[in-house]
């Protein structure tokens, strides 16, 4: 095979196995539909029954809103957010049945969410329709994106065929060669970091292990490129990294455009979305009066009328050219343009080029959603860590032949002269901080004096196992407890002794803490299970328990990926796993207990069976690690 060809089948290879994924989360979306009921979606968070529908109007982008209200219990949590596609459905003799169109979320904030309607007509299909629910839908577009940038991408000439070849040799990137900067609040290597994103021609990589100050380090190439370059994009894989790298940019004073809306709806966040920005422009109004003119020109149109054509024309190219003028001060002004990766693909950005890509959490992101925005820029800087949690595949068939595999994972191998990474960590003790360094980062990561002694009692150990099996003087008793649970394929498993333990066991440390010291210094937990339905019994336990009622506010529980991005002072992680055959299922991806065990400050409380985990080496590691601290 020449050499020549090789990007390029590997491009078609990725095509192909994007294509498996995409029939197998279509057909697991199907059986999905048609076999879970209403009420397990609802409980899943992927859908809201019953819906109120509120007030519709034309937003600043002239599209067809809708306002609907979830009215039945507030406490799950949802999956719902800007961009994605979602259908409506009513219940008929508590039959199921979809309507025929579906609609894009707008954004949603608490218990209200605004939905953008293809057309009128089916406005009035919702207005009339009795009890009306919604759930997510499967997202066609996203996967449509990403097959054309694929197909781009193997077609491309110019930079972006450049770009493409280069990924998949192993050539030296090209580098400008001046003398290093200096920044007095940066540690070395996020200096060294910030120095070779600027010397890149091609690529940088930033690898930020948990607690090194990635999202720092990032913000601050971007401000230093900005003194080189007239504007950058930046782009994430979740509208979640988005906000979180947008708010820290205009926390520096840079001048952001986010396209799309904001994850969290408050003020700050929204001001800078593209949809505020527009309506706030002085001609708004102007533009808003003739689109109205429009809608009233239509609504009346009269028989016969030969001038009809002839006005609708002369008030849309006016429109058009207001658009256009809106359009170019707001992208003229800004510094920043941030959005997703699928996100790229808007319509907005049609002609935009840039210099440079920020692509922030891409160890997250598919490959094929990276070169969505790459066909605009001229270089790329990647920031992330593959050593933490993976980009999601539903296909078995494609994860094993290499979909996974990010281009960032593939940039460190093929072009580790690209990579920095960030070695000092201002986030954990460091008996927490030593097992993943040691294990996932060559020992390379070391823990800054501010933190590296941080606890919460005096001789406290940082981590703890506890195993029931272990644990237990009883043993009759446990012949039977502690074991999982299986409950339904969408659900996965669950197992509720380990569940009471978990509460059981933090509740002794509480106590050993004093409620008033927890509730003066604000000491917040994270307890983490791998498994959905354990984070749901788990929530439902912790609301029963009198105990914990005046700390509800300093515990969240959530799965792994719900954590990401996060830290608390304290972490719980019920392992869920018990059984008598060794089996762990995807606790076997490590990365995911990489980034679990690294959400702590100052204490890490495991619970699991240690006989089922430690057949696995990692966790025979895990636990030989944590008897050690306690000096056994």
């Amino acid at each position: 095979m020449s050499q020549q060809n090789s990007p390029i089948q590997a491009l078609q290879q990725q095509r192909l196995l994007l294509q498996l994924e995409y029939q197998t989360e279509k057909e697991a979306f199907r059986k999905q539909t048609e076999e879970t009921g209403i009420e397990r979606k609802v409980k899943r968070g992927d859908a809201w029954y019953p819906l109120k529908v509120g007030k519709s109007y034309y937003n600043s982008l002239n599209q067809l809103a809708i306002e609907v209200f979830r009215t039945a219990e507030q406490e799950i949590e949802h999956t719902f957010e800007f961009g994605k596609t979602v259908m409506f459905f009513h219940l008929d003799d508590n039959k199921v049945k979809y309507l025929s169109f579906s609609a894009t979320v707008s954004y949603v904030d608490g218990d209200r969410m605004v939905c953008i309607l293809p057309n009128e007509g089916y406005l009035v299909t919702l207005q009339h329709t009795e009890n009306l629910g919604v759930q997510l839908s499967f997202d066609e577009t996203s996967y449509r994106l990403m097959m054309e940038a694929l197909d781009r991408a193997i077609k491309g000439k110019g930079r972006l065929g450049e770009l493409r070849d280069l990924f998949s040799s192993r050539r030296p990137v090209e580098t400008f060669v001046f003398q290093p900067m200096h920044f007095p609040y940066l540690n070395p290597t996020q200096e060294d970091a910030v120095n070779q994103v600027l010397r890149a021609k091609d690529v940088a990589i930033v690898h930020g292990p948990p607690g090194t100050g990635k999202t720092t380090t990032l913000v601050e190439a971007i401000r230093e490129t900005l003194m080189r370059e007239s504007q950058v994009l930046v782009c994430a894989q979740s509208n979640m990294a988005v906000d979180w790298i947008s708010e820290k940019l205009v926390d520096r004073g840079i001048n952001v455009l986010r396209i799309g809306n904001p994850t969290r709806v408050n003020d700050k966040m929204l001001s800078f979305t593209y949809e505020r920005r527009f309506e706030a422009h002085p001609d708004y109004p102007h533009l808003w009066a003739i689109r109205k003119a429009i809608r009233e020109l239509r609504g009346h149109r009269k028989r016969g009328d030969e001038k009809f054509h002839q006005k609708l024309e002369s008030l849309k190219s006016r429109a058009t050219e207001l658009e256009i003028r809106i359009n170019n001060e707001l992208f003229g002004e800004a510094r920043v343009i941030a959005c997703t990766l699928v996100g790229a693909a808007n319509r907005l950005l049609d002609g935009q080029k840039f210099g440079t890509l920020f692509i922030d959490e891409a160890a997250q992101a598919l490959e094929a959603a990276c070169w969505i925005p790459m066909r605009r820029v001229s270089r790329v800087i990647l920031a992330g860590d593959h050593c933490q949690l993976p980009p999601t595949v539903k296909s078995i068939a494609a994860l094993k032949a290499g979909l996974g595999k990010t281009l960032m994972e593939r940039l460190v191998e093929t072009h580790p002269e690209a990579v920095t990474l960030l070695k000092i960590q201002y986030r954990m003790n460091d008996d927490i901080m030593r097992f993943s360094s040691n294990y996932f980062y060559d020992g390379q990561v070391e823990s800054a004096p501010t933190v590296k002694y941080r606890g919460i009692l005096d001789l406290d150990v940082a981590m703890e196992w506890i195993s029931p099996s272990e644990n237990s003087e009883n043993s009759e008793y446990l012949e039977n407890s502690f074991k999982e649970t299986f409950i339904g394929e969408s659900f996965g498993r669950i197992n509720k002794d380990e569940a009471e333990l978990t509460l059981n066991t933090l509740q002794q440390y509480f106590e050993r803490i004093g409620k008033q010291r927890l509730l003066d210094e604000r000491i917040d937990v994270g307890i983490i299970s791998p498994y959905r339905a354990q984070v749901q019994y788990l929530r439902r336990l912790l609301m029963k328990r009198e105990f914990f009622k005046p700390f509800r506010r300093q515990i969240s529980v959530n799965t792994v990926d719900g954590f990401q991005g996060q830290e608390r002072d304290i972490i719980v992680l019920s392992m869920v796993r018990s059984n008598d055959d060794g089996q762990i299922g995807f606790l076997r991806d490590l990365r995911r207990m990489n980034v679990a065990i690294t959400r702590a400050r100052m204490k890490v409380i495991i619970l699991g069976d240690a006989p089922t985990l430690t057949r696995h080496p990692f966790y025979r590691q895990l636990w030989k690690y944590v008897q050690s601290l306690k000096g056994l």
